[in-house]
């Protein structure tokens, strides 16, 4: 386990593009292994995530050019053609398990989906009871953790499953089976999660039928022809340099190329709404997916807010740099509605509240989120606790504290960013 001291900094200025979004490099790869012919996907992101996921397309026999570090040629074997092997390791992606769960129904032959430790606590009952009632063969582990068994290809109906919490992955696991069903299989949301699966299975030709808050699809689905895509910038991964450069960019801190899904994009909303300047430039959109250029330049005065409950799917993957900004604002910042949050990699509200505890910052824990209390944040050494979210977290606050922050773990970054030292060093913090 390696510990990485990020040190105080007067300034950051520049720009840099951000790593691939590693949402829609899942999606890619899955979908275009799905797809009848070759599919190119340009600019994959290059994280372990990411390479579970193709060595599991590998695994059920799609052939695969290049690497992750460049574009990759997928050889599709068709909606019905992948060959299940006895298991499937999805190491620590569970964006993976949820999809490939999906997916796997709808194959011929029976596979074990397994994952490292992190992963083995994290809650599939969510997306296996659903697909049972749609027929499916599907056994969790007790208590409904990983791993989870699936005999694929037994005879599906659709259904309609409303969702008790908004999950892009639920949703995306149940449309994908949704795909190899007779009639129509709808998921309702009490608010819109991130829509990336919609987008793409639209691009590779399918049908999505919309109605309020419910999405769906109709099937059984002959085929699926994704084109060769180029991935935007991961706003997830952006949302750090976006933390960062408000409260330290000198003049300014510029970020190329970022996926600006609506679904996604919920930080900025907030950010705008505590003080933060950003400007958002707007490029053609890529992938299906609306994408730009974001200046940040420093809030002169960052004011507490509250993050209401609707607001959480589209910034569940940044909740945490929400309660590192309240250590910066005036007043108190709240959080609530983020329950979703105890079942990522980590108990993330724990571990965002321990570790800013231990900074020297007041934060409250709630059962669904956290309440900040304003005045800075004084330093000090925090563990990743197995996240990478959290990792990074720590060496934003290291950079804009008063005495440095020392990450324990803080390899695990590489899940998501592997590159994030070296970006933070190219904008000026050494």
């Amino acid at each position: 386990m390696s510990t990485v001291r990020f040190a105080p900094i007067s300034g950051l200025r520049g720009a840099i593009s951000v790593p691939s979004d590693k949402s829609i490099t899942h999606r890619a790869i899955l979908f275009g292994a799905l797809s009848d012919g070759v599919v190119r996907v340009e600019n994959p992101l290059d994280s372990e995530d990411s390479a579970a996921t193709l060595a599991a397309m590998e695994a059920c026999g799609v052939r695969v050019e290049g690497h992750l570090d460049g574009d990759i040629p997928l050889h599709g074997v068709g909606l019905r053609g992948l060959r299940p092997p006895a298991r499937i390791d999805c190491m620590n992606a569970g964006t993976l398990m949820r999809l490939i769960a999906g997916i796997m129904v709808g194959q011929d032959g029976q596979t074990e989906l397994d994952g490292d430790a992190s992963l083995r606590r994290r809650p599939m009952n969510r997306v296996a009871r659903p697909l049972a009632a749609m027929g499916a063969h599907v056994v969790t582990a007790p208590g409904g953790t990983p791993p989870v068994t699936i005999v694929g290809d037994a005879p599906l109906t659709g259904i309609r499953h409303d969702l008790q919490v908004a999950s892009g992955q639920v949703k995306s696991c149940l449309l994908l089976a949704g795909l190899f069903a007779d009639g129509e299989t709808w998921v309702t949301e009490p608010e819109h999660s991130r829509d990336h699966t919609e987008r793409m299975l639209e691009a590779a030709g399918v049908e999505i039928l919309r109605d309020g808050l419910a999405v769906g699809v109709r099937g059984p689905v002959a085929g699926i022809s994704l084109p060769s895509l180029t991935v935007p910038g991961d706003f997830s991964s952006a949302a750090f340099h976006l933390v960062a450069g408000t409260l330290l960019a000198d003049p300014q801190v510029r970020l190329i190329g970022v996926n600006l899904n609506p679904t996604r994009t919920g930080l900025l909303t907030v950010l705008q709404r505590m003080g933060a300047d950003i400007t958002v430039e707007d490029l053609p959109a890529a992938a299906g997916e609306p994408y730009g250029n974001l200046v940040i330049r420093r809030a002169e005065r960052l004011q507490g807010t509250v993050v209401e409950p609707h607001e959480i799917p589209s910034l569940i993957d940044e909740v945490t740099l929400v309660a590192l900004l309240g250590a910066f604002a005036e007043g108190t910042t709240t959080v609530r509605g983020a329950g979703e949050l105890r079942v990522k990699e980590s108990d993330r509200i724990r571990a965002t509240c321990a570790a800013l505890q231990s900074l020297g910052v007041a934060i409250d824990e709630h059962d669904d989120g956290f309440t900040v209390h304003g005045g800075g944040l004084r330093g000090g050494v925090i563990s990743a606790a197995g996240d990478h979210r959290i990792a990074m977290l720590g060496a934003v606050a290291g950079l804009a504290s008063t005495d440095g922050v020392a990450v324990e773990g803080f390899e695990v970054a590489a899940v998501s960013y592997p590159g994030f030292v070296r970006d933070i060093a190219e904008l000026g913090a050494e």
